[in-house]
């Protein structure tokens, strides 16, 4: 049952809780991903990094590890275990020389195809039984989510 409130609705019951049902998904999500990625040696912060650098390629370290949500640190402990397994590279930013830039290999851009094909099976798997009109909608909405969130944040919407 909804409880109306001034600006929209809230939920009385933890199983109508938007907020947990995200986290559940997400956390499901990951968990279902990694046992389909586990063939190719990823661990879970090494296949978010390597997504995360796929979509933008370049970034510093520190740019790495807000987009991660992640400390520095941890994501030099994950980039060094890239690095020595040829799956990404540093370069020298060209205005900056204490920063690097990262970038995947060119050896690893036919394993990110099959990391972009898995996570589609898993896309599949999770809307098996949504029609077309259903996904836009539901994807209309998590916009608009992420939109409220970023904009509460003070952040960009990427």
């Amino acid at each position: 049952m909804l409880k109306k409130l001034h600006n929209g609705f809230i939920t009385d019951g933890d199983d109508d809780n938007e907020a947990l049902l995200m986290h559940d998904i997400a956390r499901l999500f990951k968990k279902n991903f990694d046992r389909r990625v586990h063939s190719l040696g990823l661990t879970r912060s090494q296949w978010l990094t390597v997504g995360t650098l796929r979509r933008y390629p370049g970034l510093s370290q520190s740019e790495l590890a807000e987009k991660l949500d992640v400390e520095p640190i941890t994501v030099a402990r994950t980039l060094d275990r890239l690095e020595k397994s040829a799956w990404i590279e540093r370069r020298p930013d060209a205005s900056d020389r204490r920063i690097n830039r990262l970038y995947l290999t060119a050896r690893v851009k036919d394993i990110v195809g099959h990391i972009r094909a898995l996570a589609l099976e898993v896309r599949r798997d999770i809307l098996t039984g949504i029609n077309e009109q259903e996904h836009k909608e539901l994807v209309r909405i998590l916009k608009k989510v992420k939109s409220n969130l970023c904009e509460k944040a003070g952040q960009d919407h990427g």
